[in-house]
């Protein structure tokens, strides 16, 4: 497995994860994920399109990683999982749990979080 940190630090940082996410790997990722996530207000995305695998202590990290950024007021996005860990993570329940997104763009530029979409332009009618 591979992890790679990308992003301004005072801004969304997207952690790119690669390969198998399982017993053995995990740890990188814990690792990583609060590196990033220790810092004031945290806003994480991690892109999961080249993931090929992913057992339960992956999904465990998922989990802890949301819920630490939620405690310090930001979030943690899942992006582009792949149509397998899409299904895992339905099948599990961490559908609704999860903020996950199909890519990366839109986990990047969806709003935050229970605030409201910014007001629209003026209208043209």
């Amino acid at each position: 497995m591979h992890v790679s940190v990308i992003g301004d630090p005072d801004d969304t940082m997207v952690v790119i994860v690669r390969g198998n996410l399982d017993l053995d790997t995990a740890p990188v990722l814990r690792t990583t994920l609060d590196q990033v996530l220790d810092r004031p207000v945290p806003r994480v995305v991690v892109d999961l399109s080249g993931v090929e695998f992913c057992d339960s202590t992956g999904l465990s990290a998922f989990v802890i990683g949301h819920r630490r950024a939620a405690a310090a007021g930001g979030w943690l996005r899942l992006a582009a999982p792949g149509d397998w860990l899409h299904g895992l993570l339905r099948t599990v329940g961490l559908i609704p749990v999860l903020d996950v997104h199909p890519s990366v763009a839109e986990a990047l530029t969806d709003p935050p979080p229970n605030e409201p979409d910014p007001p629209a332009g003026p209208s043209r009618e």
